[in-house]
């Protein structure tokens, strides 16, 4: 393999050309996300795209249209592990999984570019950009709606609040009032534990469930002794 020259004009124009594109699209990019106050904003996502070009051409400039190859499937694994790291788990929510796609997303308006491929480039990039702004309004008009259990996967929770004395019973109530109603129970879990009250929820196996079912359910379960006040919830599968 012939050793790269250390300084040629057309290269370097070249470089500089698919570096530049990068920076200017993954900044388009970054200041949406910036404005928006997310994890990965404006530097973040413009690194992103920066990197993306610069290490496939290098990759293309030592071997060509293999070197590109490699580099872009080492840039996808390695995107997917920096974005792992914005995703994060609070309670039944999942946050991050949008930054962690438009810094997927961001990365392959880079790779395009470090492969000389700028009008490519430049469309992936309004593609994420127009992922991120044109869909908003249709996200936050599906999230206005209600929960319809006919068109999504629902999460259905039976919660009841009793003395800790009478945890035991309470939880065998539960399970008996949702399987006698035929609504199985996936788990019971303890929410909150105080000195006078703990709050317990049975999860049921996600499935379809009618909501007079369920206010029947916790209005037998209220009036039991040992339970001191039941509801139901209902909200998405993450």
């Amino acid at each position: 393999m012939p050793a790269p020259v250390l300084f040629d004009r057309s290269t370097v124009v070249g470089t500089m050309t698919s570096l530049g594109t990068a920076f200017v699209l993954g900044s388009i990019i970054g200041i949406e996300r910036q404005l928006r106050q997310r994890n990965a904003g404006l530097r973040t996502l413009t690194l992103v795209a920066v990197g993306a070009a610069a290490f496939v051409h290098l990759g293309g400039r030592l071997l060509g249209a293999e070197g590109e190859s490699r580099i872009i499937a080492y840039v996808v694994s390695g995107i997917g592990f920096l974005g792992a790291g914005v995703i994060m788990k609070e309670g039944a929510q999942v946050r991050g999984l949008n930054t962690a796609a438009t810094l997927w997303g961001t990365a392959a308006v880079g790779a395009f570019a470090g492969a000389g491929l700028l009008v490519e480039s430049a469309l992936v990039g309004a593609f994420v950009l127009g992922s991120n702004t044109l869909l908003r309004p249709v996200v936050n008009a599906i999230n206005r709606r209600p929960i319809s259990a006919g068109e999504t996967e629902a999460l259905y929770q039976v919660h009841v609040l009793c003395a800790p004395e009478s945890v035991s019973r309470a939880r065998d109530l539960l399970y008996d009032q949702l399987e006698r109603s035929q609504y199985p129970v996936r788990e019971v879990l303890i929410l909150s534990e105080g000195e006078d009250i703990v709050e317990l929820a049975a999860a049921l196996v996600p499935t379809s469930a009618r909501s007079e079912d369920l206010d029947a359910i916790v209005a037998h379960l209220s009036l039991e002794d040992s339970i001191a006040s039941a509801t139901w919830t209902v909200s998405t599968i993450a």
